[in-house]
């Protein structure tokens, strides 16, 4: 059993991460630190963790975890990855686990010199509905891919949420611009070539509240667009040669909509649904960064992978000051 410690008492933690990974096979979590040990200690009883710390530091200096999971704000994530690789962890880190491209170089050279596994929390990765779309649109079902759509929003303008704190890493490209990237990747294995943008900031807060991409990627084009102050949507959409894939609950699976995806054929004539009964993508991350910690055979989010993810986003930022094209 993996032994996970938790770097904080943020709400994604208790609420889906560290349940799912009670619920896991081959890991456990053995220990919450808050720099407040009275919560630190109220969490651990919660979900019956034997071991509550009051630093960060003495967590990571204790002998009875061999993992950490962070969910800490996103400004936070690449400093304590690199503690947590120095002092011999593992380490699953909440996306985006940087907010540059070239401070995933330091993680990887913290991974490296320490001989511990760095992984970035993309679960969307481990769901068995984007592993279909992967399958279906490798074996052709589609025919020849030739545009990708998608959309994700929420509406959220309240000024203590870390995501409306540039400070903290808010944004709506660090906090949702990043799944329709890594999905696309994950599905197509191809990464983009250059990219058009447009973003809109908040006055009063600074953070980018609305993004609308163009990116090639030679053989296909993507179009998304992604805000923090609009009504909420997700969609996601594979459109090819012979029919398009649509995944219905795209990012927020079991919380948004019915986990399901339908392939329509070319003349809009047959259709197939594909649906997932409680998938469990928290879960599925959690027991796949255990066997790979392990050193089993296990599909992770390699650092090497959010380093292309991240090229994306920052290229996107780039992109949005310029008119034309933006090379990745």
């Amino acid at each position: 059993m993996l032994r996970f410690g938790v770097l904080s008492t943020a709400k994604i933690g208790r609420e889906l991460v560290v349940p799912a990974i009670q619920d896991a096979e081959n890991c456990v979590v053995s220990a919450i630190a808050s720099r407040d040990l009275a919560k630190a200690r109220a969490m651990a009883d919660r979900f019956s963790a034997p071991h509550a710390f009051g630093s960060y530091e003495e967590m990571l200096a204790s002998d009875v975890i061999d993992a950490v999971y962070i969910p800490l704000p996103t400004s936070q994530h690449v400093e304590w990855s690199v503690k947590a690789a120095d002092a011999g962890k593992h380490v699953l880190s909440e996306k985006p686990i940087a907010l540059k491209a070239e401070q995933i170089e330091t993680l990887i050279a913290a991974r490296d010199r320490n001989k511990v596994l760095i992984s970035e929390a993309f679960m969307v990765t481990y769901a068995p509905v984007w592993q279909k779309v992967r399958e279906l649109v490798a074996e052709g079902a589609i025919g020849r891919l030739r545009q990708v759509q998608g959309a994700f929003t929420y509406f959220n303008r309240d000024p203590s949420n870390m995501r409306n704190i540039p400070e903290l890493g808010g944004g709506a490209l660090p906090d949702i611009g990043v799944y329709p990237t890594i999905t696309t990747r994950f599905v197509t294995g191809r990464e983009p070539l250059r990219v058009q943008a447009v973003t809109e900031r908040d006055p009063e807060f600074g953070t980018d509240i609305y993004s609308s991409v163009r990116a090639d990627f030679g053989d296909f084009e993507m179009s998304f667009y992604v805000a923090t102050q609009m009504a909420n949507r997700q969609v996601m959409v594979f459109h090819g040669t012979e029919g398009y894939i649509e995944v219905k609950s795209p990012f927020n699976a079991e919380r948004w909509g019915a986990e399901e995806i339908e392939l329509t054929n070319q003349k809009h004539t047959e259709s197939q649904i594909f649906r997932f009964q409680d998938s469990r993508q928290y879960r599925r991350q959690a027991e796949a960064f255990a066997r790979a910690a392990a050193g089993e055979t296990a599909e992770v989010v390699t650092l090497e992978n959010s380093l292309k993810n991240q090229k994306f986003i920052d290229a996107i930022y780039r992109a949005s000051g310029r008119d034309g094209w933006e090379a990745v």
